[in-house]
């Protein structure tokens, strides 16, 4: 703990005007980890509990253990979760323990000899010790009454999965989380009906958490993007997980001015059509986020009240895929205004929802590629006949929020101010 303090208040978190933004509390009103009495993370925290921290040994400590001490931890540089205790690089052969070898799982469980039955035996038993090994790493527990927020416009947390579990009142700002990098995926035969590569880390998980600020955040696979993996049993092999999801009864969220990129699965919120236990909870909101190079789920939801406003959607001519932007599953009750999408000619207004068995979707003030359309007259018109039509009454009007800007107003500042580094 002794090197962690050494760095207090020696490299302050200033924004551009040189104020210093790690007891900064959520502005009244600004979403929903807004209400029940806000968000504040660790802004009460003694000097004893304010720590500058420049590798993971430092960070561990620093986040000890999850605890609910009221604290500040100051991230400076860039810190790889992938180190051991004396801060040399694991690669994943460094995790590899009883045998694991890729060959060796690919051969046998490869479906024209093993069939469609869930992996099992040596080579499952040698993939999951592997994984355990390299979890014990990556995965960092957050506790309640924290602030976690980057020094300057270049701190980074490389290969991190930052897991908030039941923790309430969180911060987390002003930070690059990027490569949450999963060595070990698993072969599951019969997800999809042709089978699926599943991997396991989110780059930040809430789990049961509440009041919980996500703030000027970067987001992405930036250093090894899926689509440069190889294709095995005729599906790509997919290393990461979702950017940030937001399950198990999580609540009262705000995630503002972020940046989600170069991504499939960008945001889960509500993990499964029978999570009963959901109902009344995963209230959250984004505003002035940017998806740019975003697949699918930005986000997909279940269950929760989402107020979606003044976000910037972009997808590149080049882009590996896409497949949707808002998903609108069982449950759900999403309202969004004034939302900005810039997409390629090959895809569509329509393209740009998608429904499992949802049944309502209120919009408002949508701007297409410069033009205002009506996305949901546009999605029911157009809507195959698979799911049924959504209606307009998602059965809540959103209260707490900040200002709500004209689409095109939004898509300019957020092309300007989202993601690290760019706390005005």
């Amino acid at each position: 703990m002794a090197a962690a303090l050494l760095g207090l208040f020696c490299v302050p978190a200033h924004a551009d005007d040189g104020r210093d933004v790690s007891r900064d509390t959520l502005a009244p009103n600004d979403g929903w980890a807004a209400a029940d009495g806000g968000t504040t993370g660790g802004s009460t925290a003694d000097d004893a509990h304010v720590f500058t921290v420049r590798n993971r040994g430092e960070l561990v400590r620093a986040l000890d253990g999850g605890s609910a001490t009221p604290k500040i931890i100051r991230i400076a540089g860039t810190i790889d979760a992938n180190t051991d205790d004396d801060g040399d690089h694991l690669d994943c052969a460094d995790y590899a323990t009883d045998g694991y070898g890729t060959r060796k799982y690919l051969a046998a469980y490869d479906p024209r000899t093993w069939g469609s039955a869930k992996p099992s035996g040596p080579q499952e038993e040698a993939r999951q010790a592997s994984a355990a090994r390299q979890a014990e790493r990556i995965e960092l527990a957050v506790g309640s009454n924290t602030t976690l927020v980057g020094l300057g416009d270049k701190a980074v947390l490389k290969g991190a999965s930052l897991q908030l579990k039941a923790a309430d009142n969180v911060i987390v700002r002003n930070l690059e989380l990027r490569d949450a990098y999963d060595c070990f995926p698993v072969w599951q035969p019969n997800t999809g009906g042709l089978g699926d590569w599943k991997t396991a880390y989110d780059n930040i998980w809430l789990r049961g958490a509440t009041h919980v600020w996500i703030d000027h955040v970067s987001l992405s696979d930036k250093g090894h993007p899926d689509h440069g993996e190889p294709t095995y049993f005729g599906r790509n092999y997919l290393r990461h997980d979702g950017l940030l999801d937001i399950t198990n009864a999580s609540d009262l969220v705000t995630v503002s001015w972020s940046r989600f990129a170069d991504h499939d699965k960008a945001i889960l919120i509500g993990n499964g059509d029978t999570a009963t236990g959901d109902r009344g909870r995963l209230r959250v909101t984004l505003h002035h986020n940017e998806f740019e190079s975003v697949v699918q789920r930005a986000p997909r939801v279940r269950f929760g009240q989402v107020h979606l406003y003044n976000n910037r959607y972009v997808v590149p001519a080049d882009a590996y895929d896409y497949r949707y932007s808002v998903g609108v599953s069982t449950e759900s009750a999403v309202h969004a205004e004034n939302n900005a999408f810039t997409t390629p000619g090959h895809i569509e207004v329509a393209d740009l929802v998608k429904s499992w068995n949802g049944t309502a979707f209120h919009q408002s003030g949508t701007l297409f590629n410069g033009y205002p359309v009506d996305l949901l007259a546009i999605y029911n018109a157009y809507n195959s006949g698979s799911e049924r039509d959504l209606t307009a009454d998602v059965g809540w009007t959103p209260t707490l929020h900040t200002k709500i800007d004209s689409a095109a107003t939004a898509d300019r500042e957020v092309a300007r101010g989202a993601g690290a580094g760019r706390i005005p």
